[in-house]
């Protein structure tokens, strides 16, 4: 099932690039990728169902875990983009991948969901507990996202890091954009897509 806010990587990723996908899942996204872009790509995924799903696909994928690192499996600049979608938030040191991926390839795209978003503001503002919605189905005691963040966090972490944003866009619960969304995106935004750079 091809996302909504897919395009936007897509119109993101140059025609046969090399792309990287860390945390692939099914490969679904790299598959699109393939079919629209041409690009070359391979996967890397630690669960052995989304592994073979992967394989079933036609996909080059590596069995990774992403907490380890990535730089032992890809010289510098192997790649010309690497994606992490809907993955930075599960990883244990996000701030240690996002310079590994810019090492590995020339820009990143990053995906996450917005723990600023307005639902998730009342959820734990008002009501007093975690947010569970369509972006965070899971409860606090069951679920792999350990680092939630807000789109302001995000963008403090790369100035620290060194890392320039590129593009940004900020899309709704239909994986949408529109103008509410570009006036306040950190209170309207459900899923964040980020272009990232290492700074020159």
């Amino acid at each position: 099932m091809i996302r909504p806010d897919w395009h936007i990587v897509e119109e993101w990723i140059t025609p046969r690039s090399r792309v990287l996908d860390l945390g692939c899942g099914d490969g679904a996204l790299l598959d699109h990728l393939l079919g629209t872009r041409q690009v070359t790509g391979v996967g890397l995924e630690l669960e052995d169902e989304q592994v073979a799903a992967c394989i079933e696909r036609g996909l080059n994928v590596i069995q990774e875990d992403l907490d380890k690192g990535i730089s032992d499996w890809f010289t510098p600049e192997s790649f010309d983009f690497v994606i992490v979608s809907q993955t930075i938030q599960a990883i244990r040191h996000p701030e240690r991948l996002l310079v590994d991926m810019l090492q590995v390839a020339r820009e990143g795209i990053v995906t996450f969901p917005n723990m600023g978003y307005w639902r998730n503001r009342v959820q734990l503002g008002l009501l007093g507990h975690m947010p569970i919605n369509r972006a965070l189905p899971n409860p606090w005691y069951n679920t792999p996202n350990i680092h939630l963040c807000t789109l302001t966090d995000f963008e403090a972490l790369c100035a620290e890091l060194g890392i320039d944003i590129l593009d940004r866009a900020v899309v709704d619960r239909a994986r949408r954009e529109s103008p509410l969304l570009r006036a306040l995106p950190n209170w309207f935004g459900e899923h964040a897509i980020y272009r990232i750079q290492r700074r020159v």
